[in-house]
């Protein structure tokens, strides 16, 4: 076999497009990528100095710098991954870096980008990347080699470089779409994207001179209602949430494997909307302390209510080994991974589902609504719960009243009474009025002893009507049979010498139904026997209605 010339590849500009300078869309990811070569370069402090009014902003870093051969051979080789040198970096830092192309989201936010760079006692070197102008030479399908960077302007950096011993500064002007976010906006992203800044004592960001630390995120904790921590996770967030804001409800969940995190609950969807921004916070995946993938719950829906409520990070560093898992704009992780997809299956079935018990079974207990989709109780006994939420609420003192947490705790024990009570007086006054018109429609006349109870009802009345000074009607309708109770009305439709009858059932019933039509708390016994006899009553009266009526 002959080769009667030398051949190489030559790699069009417009590679750089195929690979993905135009998919990177967020403004955290182009922050991200800046801060993470940072990282990887050992750097101790990153600083973000943002111009609103010039629509530009500046990102240094204190690192390890660049050599014009570094910057040639490393930073502008599309593809060059510092993983090549190792799994970590000379102060021993995992590197977050892996498929050496994430640069490219350094060109996708601005018209023009400048990158400067120096190693210690070195001088800077550098140089342009103007977008249009790689614009034109991607159209025009020209090698690398025919598109030289610019040359850079050292005025333009004379502020930023003054007392910079070593590392890159970049500057980023003409965003492409104008810099909307606000500083706050932006310090609460570092602050809950870039989770290494926090947790590493020995890197630091700072926005406009102010150091990005958990207190950014005070807001979100003093919404934060619940809190699920996962494995052992030294966090200043957790700790400062824990001690300071004071979740209502916390638990320790012990995961199997190298998971570690939080999922936090608020008090309602919208304390996870950033003001003013479409942004969301979610529970989010990290690997290596890097932001791999936004609310992975996204991949793991469960349709429940509580969705909408959580918010959290998980940190797995498993899934940053030989095989690379993640997608080409560093935004995700490859869907049908094997290993990603047994990490959401852990996710699921070992976090997911044990938060769903619990968070309706908290919010119920802090008389909130739950979630209707829980079938631990019934329906009839949810909406009861939420009935005594709504009234308990307006017995709620001040927060300054010395009495309040007495108050409280006597409403607290009320809970599960009031809910058996207001379930019990619905079905009482459904069935008996369901009766009353049954009789109605029926034409049945009323018996001797039916006359004498409903004398004695109305001579009662009268009674303590005068006591009270009362002139007013109190019933809708005066009509006699809105005199008598279940056990009177059920002598009229269903009485028989046979005790499978609505008579016999009502008598039991009678005692335990003005008990409880007098708010009494009922004993345990009580309760049974009443919902015992209660089913039976909802039988027959559900086969009274059902079938042609013979009068007793």
């Amino acid at each position: 076999m002959q080769n009667k010339g030398k051949f190489t590849f030559e790699i069009s500009l417009s590679v750089l497009n195929h690979l993905g300078r135009n998919l990177y869309r967020s403004f955290a990811t182009v922050l991200g990528e800046a801060i993470s070569n940072a990282w990887d370069a050992d750097a101790k402090n990153v600083y973000i100095y943002i111009n609103k009014k010039k629509n530009s902003f500046f990102i240094k870093d204190d690192g390890d710098g660049m050599t014009a051969e570094d910057f040639q051979n490393k930073f502008l080789k599309i593809g060059y991954t510092k993983r090549k040198e190792g799994k970590s970096s000379p102060k021993g830092r995992p590197y977050i870096g892996r498929k050496g192309i994430g640069k490219l989201a350094l060109l996708s936010c601005a018209k023009k980008i400048t990158v400067i760079s120096k190693k210690k006692g070195g001088d800077y070197i550098g140089g342009v990347i103007d977008n249009s102008g790689l614009d034109k030479a991607i159209t025009n399908d020209l090698t690398p080699d025919k598109y030289p960077l610019g040359g850079w302007n050292p005025k333009i950096f004379k502020k930023h470089a003054r007392n910079h011993e070593k590392g890159t500064i970049i500057y980023f002007e003409n965003i492409n779409a104008g810099i909307k976010n606000s500083l706050e906006f932006l310090k609460k992203i570092v602050a809950l994207y870039f989770r290494f800044s926090l947790l590493d004592k020995s890197f630091n960001i700072f926005i406009d001179k102010e150091k990005i630390t958990h207190d950014c995120l005070d807001d979100l904790a003093s919404k934060t209602e619940f809190l699920w921590k996962l494995n052992d996770l030294k966090d200043p967030f957790l700790k400062k949430l824990h001690k300071e804001f004071k979740p209502k409800e916390e638990k320790q969940l012990k995961i199997t494997g190298a998971i570690k995190g939080f999922i936090a609950s608020v008090e309602k969807p919208r304390d996870l909307k950033i003001i003013s921004t479409d942004e969301r916070v979610g529970v989010d995946l990290f690997v290596n302390g890097r932001l791999r993938e936004r609310d992975i719950l996204k991949h793991i829906p469960t349709a429940r209510v509580v969705e909408s409520y959580l918010y959290g990070q998980i940190h797995f560093d498993g899934l940053d080994d030989k095989e690379d898992r993640f997608t080409s704009s560093r935004e995700g992780v490859v869907a049908d991974d094997p290993k990603y997809k047994e990490f959401l299956d852990t996710v699921r079935s070992k976090i997911i589902t044990v938060i769903l018990e619990d968070w309706d079974k908290w919010r119920r207990k802090h008389r909130e609504t739950g979630d209707e989709d829980n079938t631990t109780i019934t329906p009839k006994e949810r909406k009861a719960e939420e009935l005594y939420n709504v009234i308990s609420e307006e017995y709620t003192l001040p927060k300054d009243s010395k009495n309040k947490k007495k108050v409280d705790e006597w409403v607290d024990a009320l809970h599960a009474d009031a809910t058996y009570n207001f379930t019990s007086y619905a079905d009482c006054f459904i069935s008996e009025n369901l009766i009353r018109k049954f009789i109605q429609e029926k034409n049945i006349a009323l018996s001797d002893e039916a006359k004498r109870d409903i004398a004695e009802m109305k001579k009662r009345e009268t009674q303590n009507k005068s006591t009270g000074n009362i002139n007013i009607d109190l019933r809708q309708s005066n009509e006699d049979l809105s005199y008598l109770d279940m056990a009177g009305l059920s002598n009229l439709v269903d009485k028989s010498s046979n005790q499978n009858c609505l008579a016999n059932d009502s008598k039991q019933y009678r005692p335990i139904r003005d008990a409880l039509m007098h708010t009494a708390l009922l004993t345990e016994q009580a309760k049974r026997k009443l919902t015992t006899v209660y089913e039976n009553i909802k039988g027959r009266i559900l086969v009274l209605f059902s079938k042609k009526y013979k009068k007793p």
